[in-house]
């Protein structure tokens, strides 16, 4: 989380107390909406990828490797030529999560003497008779109608790549990592965070690798806000900005404590909130010490102790850390066949088009 170089060179407008504060509280608000709409959302029953413990222990260093291979990447190449071969996968990532989001809108938007009409897409290899089915997808002219929208937004975003249009692709992709990144169990969660806040303090701390990394990678992988938006309205350049792990994986995190409220069958949602709360006491945490220190901020250092330490503490002034460490959100079975789908490396998708698709992001390709 720091702030960002002027773009195209041009000179960036000094950040006055009043910019600063509505680029900090902008940020708190966007890292907070996907959290809370994404967790909801993965207790409703559509199960995305199960992240088991030992993906969780491996992810640190395959984030580890990744990080360190984008640095070399950008050592060696123009990273224009880069940035314009990221730009396009990141194009057809952020349509295809943006239209997961809008669809439901999209539809209740559009009128009931709207000429719609059902489509059918199938794709399968092998003979007849021993095919086998890859994709098996049924959608409608409503479902085109949304396509067509976040193609536009898209489009806008390769030609300008404008922060408005970062920031739509950057809360659709945090909002689907909540909702279908899932964690079987506390366990699970705690190895995970504990590992990136050891990984983030390295990197942060240790080098200048990340750092380097987030100012020369122009991709929707983290969200914007100009601190010099009250001088220069939308064309404002001097940008604060924040990860989107530092959402995406506390989030799956503060997710899984919902389901665990869930399966405690009482009508309060105490680890939720609670966790939910220590993560934006974090986040402010983590502005100040920025601010005071001018220095970026690895965001899970203060981030992991708020979400993992509240709930924990909790759980034992109640006696239920014993229950909550042997919470298992998802049976063994589900385990397993989400790993061979990942192994397989197929898109699943319902038939009931972009509403009720089951769309599942790989946590090991996740930016």
């Amino acid at each position: 989380m720091n702030g960002t170089e002027a773009v195209n060179g041009t000179a960036r407008v000094p950040s006055t107390p009043e910019g600063m504060a509505v680029a900090y509280s902008s940020l708190v608000v966007m890292a907070l909406i996907p959290i809370f709409v994404g967790a909801f959302r993965s207790e409703s029953g559509e199960k995305g990828e199960t992240m088991t413990s030992k993906d969780a222990a491996m992810f640190p260093i395959i984030a580890s490797c990744t990080l360190f291979g984008l640095y070399m990447f950008f050592q060696i190449f123009s990273k224009e030529y880069i940035n314009l071969l990221l730009a396009f996968y990141f194009f057809f990532l952020g349509v295809l999560a943006l239209a997961h989001i809008l669809s439901p809108v999209v539809n209740a938007l559009i009128p009931a003497s709207f000429p719609n009409q059902d489509y059918h897409l199938k794709f399968a290899q092998g003979k007849p008779d021993k095919e086998e089915e890859l994709m098996d997808y049924h959608f409608d002219r409503k479902d085109l109608v949304c396509l067509g929208i976040c193609t536009a937004i898209g489009v806008w975003y390769l030609m300008k790549k404008h922060w408005v249009a970062n920031n739509l692709f950057g809360l659709a992709f945090a909002l689907n990592g909540v909702e279908l990144l899932q964690l079987n169990s506390v366990t699970t969660g705690c190895i995970l965070l504990g590992g990136l806040f050891i990984y983030d303090i390295f990197w942060v701390f240790g080098t200048n690798v990340m750092v380097s990394v987030a100012k020369s990678f122009e991709a929707p992988i983290k969200l914007v806000f100009p601190q010099d938006i009250l001088e220069k309205g939308l064309e404002a350049n001097n940008f604060a900005m924040l990860g989107l792990g530092d959402i995406v994986i506390p989030g799956i995190f503060i997710a899984l404590l919902l389901r665990f409220d869930v399966s405690l069958k009482k009508d309060s949602k105490l680890y939720f909130y609670c966790s939910f709360i220590a993560y934006f006491v974090g986040l402010l945490v983590t502005i100040f010490i920025m601010h005071v220190f001018k220095h970026a901020q690895p965001a899970l250092l203060y981030l992991v102790p708020a979400c993992v330490g509240a709930p924990l503490f909790v759980a034992l002034v109640k006696g239920e850390l014993v229950q909550m460490f042997g919470y298992e959100d998802s049976p063994e079975e589900k385990t397993a066949e989400g790993t061979a789908n990942d192994k397989e490396g197929k898109q699943e998708v319902d038939s009931k088009g972009f509403t009720e698709r089951k769309v599942i992001f790989s946590w090991k390709s996740f930016p």
